[in-house]
């Protein structure tokens, strides 16, 4: 079977977190600026985590969903 291709539109719109979190741009935030207040024109620029019920198709589109992360080694 064929390797999955990494969607295009997807890697260019999300990134993955260390911790397999899927960060995102906010919505609302191209246009109709002025009647938006500056403490929400802040919080909307930075990237926001991806809901968790988009989470997994997101992942899919990014060739994330089969990897999985290694248990972490604790020191003893």
């Amino acid at each position: 079977m064929p390797k999955m291709k990494t969607h295009s539109g997807a890697k260019k719109r999300f990134r993955m977190t260390a911790t397999g979190k899927v960060r995102g741009r906010s919505a609302f935030t191209s246009h109709i600026l002025e009647k938006k207040s500056p403490k929400r024109k802040r919080r909307q620029a930075r990237p926001a985590v991806i809901s968790r019920h988009d989470t997994k198709r997101v992942k899919t589109l990014l060739g994330e969903a089969t990897r999985t992360r290694s248990p972490r080694r604790t020191s003893s």
